[in-house]
């Protein structure tokens, strides 16, 4: 045994520098090997997603584009009916002396106003209300003291609206 401790202290032992210290290099993770049905089944499937969700987005707009046709369709038409309402508002401002010809205009005109109010029409633009630029269309313009500011002092033709859909701004005279 003494022969082997004297061979283990006669090995010369190197001395230590700077350049013999060699620095580990840190190596890339290794990739972990993807298998090449599991690539395909992902890129199918994402493609699957997409085409999903892109259906249901075309599902989505079709519903909202066919419910606004509707709404734009009843506005077309109450808005070819507007000139009738006009003709009867000013048949019933004409003094006559036919009773029968006044309730006739008056009769039609009620039964015009029941149908735009159940198609949801709402007739807008009194004197005294105040003039909002969303609603009404200003082409007059008089100072008068005795009424508040942006009043309307006079009404030319009505306005007519379809929930918020303006179908007819209404034509007025506003104050100050």
């Amino acid at each position: 045994m003494a022969k082997k401790d004297k061979e283990k202290n006669e090995t010369p032992i190197e001395e230590v520098t700077e350049e013999t210290v060699e620095t580990p290099v840190e190596e890339a993770p290794a990739e972990p090997e993807v298998n090449p049905w599991e690539e395909k089944y992902n890129a199918e499937r994402d493609a699957h997603l997409r085409v999903a969700a892109e259906f249901d987005n075309f599902r989505k707009r079709t519903i909202k584009e066919k419910e606004a046709s509707y709404g734009n369709g009843k506005a077309d038409a109450v808005a070819k009916m507007l000139p009738v309402y006009d003709n009867l508002e000013r048949a019933l401002q004409q003094e006559t002396s036919d009773a029968a010809y006044k309730k006739g205009v008056e009769m039609t005109m009620t039964e015009l106003l029941k149908i735009f109010g159940s198609l949801g029409v709402e007739v807008y633009g009194n004197v005294g209300d105040q003039f909002d630029p969303n609603l009404h269309n200003a082409v007059m313009h008089i100072e008068n003291e005795e009424l508040e500011e942006n009043s309307i002092s006079a009404v030319f033709q009505k306005g007519f609206k379809i929930g918020d859909k303006v179908v007819r701004f209404a034509m007025v005279q506003v104050a100050n």
